[in-house]
């Protein structure tokens, strides 16, 4: 059964999430540390061949005026590399406040502030493909 896969792409990390197979609920999945492009692109089509996705979601890193920066280039950049190796639609969503949000269900878990950091950009990734599943599913 296919899945959608959400992605929180940041410099030192990216934050896996996959759809449920219905495309209802999203789950954070992993979080893989960078190393370097091809390596961390390598891991990312291991996951989607394992896990028979159809789509991908990225979160792009928008300013609060809506408008694009530095982060929001870079990963357009490693977007444009993992677009090379697969081609599995890559759909854009704006990831605006994911990381607050994230940090915020983990404080309410209590998890303890040296653990919060392995798992806040899985989170994100979640929060990112949820948004895109309810909007997909509300049409």
């Amino acid at each position: 059964m296919t899945r959608i896969m959400g992605l929180d792409v940041g410099d030192k990390t990216i934050g896996v999430a996959l759809s449920d197979p219905m495309f209802l609920m999203a789950h954070p999945l992993e979080t893989i540390k960078r190393k370097k492009a091809s390596l961390d692109i390598a891991k990312l089509v291991e996951i989607i061949d394992r896990e028979d996705v159809e789509t991908i979601v990225v979160g792009l890193p928008k300013n609060m005026n809506n408008s694009i920066g530095p982060q929001s280039m870079k990963v357009m950049s490693f977007v444009d590399l993992l677009k090379k190796q697969t081609d599995k639609e890559i759909i854009y969503e704006d990831e605006r406040m994911t990381t607050i949000q994230s940090e915020k269900v983990l404080i309410d878990m209590k998890v303890r502030r040296e653990n919060r950091k392995e798992h806040i950009d899985k989170i994100a990734a979640s929060f990112i493909l949820q948004t895109y599943l309810d909007r997909r599913k509300n049409g």
